[in-house]
């Protein structure tokens, strides 16, 4: 399957989840044999118009990324490339909606991806976006309903959720020093306080604890761990490769949620995958909760008090290294998700 991915920034023009994923998408296509373009501004030295890179072909639709530039040159690029499905990103809006308006006339299926909403973006191409996609991908039901709210088509928009390798999980070590971890990345909306007021309250029990990541909130959160008292038993253990998270998240019985803001709540996933309990404190913002709603190992709160009850009422739960129920996010069976939606666009079986 010729499979055109539209955005005109990727990872190489500054990292982001969305172009993570986006990335992620397109190579673990191009890894299965499919032929993959991703057309995009120019991120490579020189002034050859394409690059080749994990199985990806980069065409430079322009070499500045602007998203009027990108949008006028687009038709011919994709005409060029004559895919058999477009896959574009939701924002910029503008490259995605000129890739609809090319795929009705040309009669090619487009897929947008929608990550979040982006306060910059005009909200009307929104719209126009919504209604325009033949089909309308998101990480969650959170920011489908978002994207409903533009005026899609519910039976267009498909949740496709992020992604974790479940081989890495399985093979991973095990590091047990803790009872209890918050792992994500320590900005404005990480609300880790929850966390450690919850863990306050149970300063007479016997536990330790993990914060993973860093960010510009990470000295004021330790703060507040010292004026608690409790942080002779929290550990901050800043960012840390992939393979030393999971392994804390194997030896640790219970992972916090309580970010106030949550496009899709990937380090939570590593965790329950690693068999975390996942105590989740619903925001309107988040789409945590719907990682532990209705499991059994899951609970919703909505204060640090009842954090803390829930950290001693599961304290009787077993403790796990790896749970199953969870291979369904592997990055093999996520991709399978995004195949069948290009076949059942274009009529392949």
């Amino acid at each position: 399957m010729r499979i055109a991915f539209v955005s005109p920034f990727t990872p190489d023009h500054g990292t982001t989840p969305a172009r993570e994923r986006t990335h992620r998408i397109a190579s673990g296509l191009a890894a299965r044999g499919h032929d993959v373009t991703w057309l995009c501004a120019r991120w490579w030295g020189g002034d050859h118009p394409t690059f080749a890179d994990d199985g990806i072909e980069y065409r430079s639709v322009v070499v500045d990324p602007s998203p009027s530039a990108f949008a006028t040159k687009l038709p011919t690029a994709l005409y060029r490339v004559s895919p058999d499905v477009v896959h574009a990103v939701n924002s910029p809006p503008t490259p995605a909606l000129a890739a609809t308006v090319t795929g009705t006339l040309s009669r090619v299926p487009v897929v947008v991806d929608w990550w979040r909403d982006r306060p910059a973006d005009d909200p009307r191409r929104y719209r126009l976006l919504a209604r325009g996609a033949d089909r309308v991908t998101t990480p969650s039901r959170t920011t489908k309903t978002h994207v409903r709210e533009h005026g899609a088509d519910g039976d267009d928009v498909r949740v496709i959720p992020e992604s974790i390798d479940v081989a890495l999980v399985e093979r991973a070590p095990i590091d047990d020093r803790f009872d209890a971890v918050y792992s994500r990345r320590l900005d404005r909306h990480a609300n880790v306080e929850t966390f450690l007021l919850a863990l306050a309250e149970l300063r007479e029990r016997n536990w330790n604890a993990a914060v993973i990541g860093d960010g510009p909130e990470r000295g004021r959160i330790e703060s507040t761990a010292s004026d608690l008292r409790i942080d002779d038993r929290v550990t901050f253990l800043g960012d840390l490769p992939i393979e030393e998270r999971v392994a804390v998240f194997k030896g640790t019985h219970v992972v916090a949620g309580t970010a106030t803001w949550e496009t899709f709540p990937t380090e939570l996933l590593w965790a329950l995958a690693c068999g975390c309990v996942g105590l989740v404190e619903y925001q309107a913002d988040s789409s945590a909760h719907e990682l532990v709603e209705g499991r059994t190992r899951g609970r919703l709160v909505t204060s640090p008090a009842e954090l803390a009850d829930e950290i001693v009422a599961v304290g009787d739960l077993e403790r796990r290294h790896v749970d199953h129920e969870f291979d369904e996010y592997d990055h093999g069976a996520v991709l399978d998700r995004y195949v069948d939606c290009y076949r059942e666009l274009t009529g392949e079986t």
